[in-house]
């Protein structure tokens, strides 16, 4: 498949949803909660229906994985070789808190990699996408799209960080890299930041699920950078448990 011809379409839905998130963050929207605790409001639910649609609608014979509609059990999930894997909303907790630093997220999956990814940051106005092999793009405020790439090595580090994940495990291979700048971000905003030159690596030791890094993984290895766990092996996706282990997102200058 040539996902250049569908970036279009995929762009599209995510504006569409992008849309209609940002008039229910600008409402008196009510916060529940699900039963692992985790937030949730009207807003994820308006942008999974969206997506879900309109992924049906361009590609009805690809399968979809999402963070807010049902799972499908792994007998039948591991036979498939290409899905689609969204998240309505990352970053539910900056959008309760009003930070504006919450995304949607479509990425497509094939083979364990995510080989195309689109994020949109509502609030922010701002819109990331990129294909593999075929580049990253950025669509600013003004509507203007230009390609990104991630940064070369410099002499000030500058090192993306979670607000609301910082946990020591964190803190301490954040100091062991030495003289750094800390760029804080949200949601998978900090992908983004990699992928656009504005910060060099981001380290990730607590949980995240592979719907939280899929759009954004795809965004940044088309910029040129690269998702591994601490031990080397790339961040793969389509597994039996969806909780992602540990990583770090750089440049290709850190690998």
């Amino acid at each position: 498949m040539h996902y250049s011809t569908i970036l279009t379409d995929v762009i599209r839905i995510a504006d569409e949803a992008s849309e209609r998130v940002l008039h229910i963050y600008q409402s008196d929207f009510k916060v529940h909660f699900k039963e692992d605790q985790t937030p949730i409001t009207a807003a994820d639910l308006a942008a999974n229906e969206i997506i879900v649609k309109g992924l049906r609608r361009i590609a009805p014979d690809i399968p979809i994985v999402s963070e807010e509609s049902p799972e499908t059990p792994w007998e039948e999930r591991k036979h498939w070789r290409r899905f689609w894997l969204i998240d309505p909303i990352d970053g539910t907790k900056d959008f309760t808190q009003r930070s504006g630093e919450f995304t949607i997220n479509i990425a497509m999956i094939e083979d364990g990699e995510p080989v195309m990814g689109v994020v949109v940051a509502p609030a922010l106005k701002e819109a990331f996408w990129g294909v593999k092999g075929e580049g990253a793009y950025k669509r600013d405020r003004s509507g203007k799209a230009h390609r990104i790439r991630v940064a070369e090595l410099r002499d000030s580090l500058r090192v993306v960080a979670s607000k609301n994940h910082l946990n020591e495990e964190t803190r301490a291979f954040i100091a062991r890299l030495g003289p750094h700048e800390t760029v804080q971000a949200g949601s998978s905003l900090k992908f983004c930041r990699l992928a656009e030159g504005h910060a060099d690596i981001y380290p990730r030791m607590s949980p995240t699920s592979e719907w939280d890094t899929a759009a954004a993984h795809a965004v940044l290895l088309a910029a040129g950078g690269k998702v591994q766990t601490p031990d080397g092996k790339p961040l793969k996706y389509g597994k039996e448990n969806i909780e992602n282990p540990f990583f770090i997102a750089a440049g290709n200058w850190y690998f």
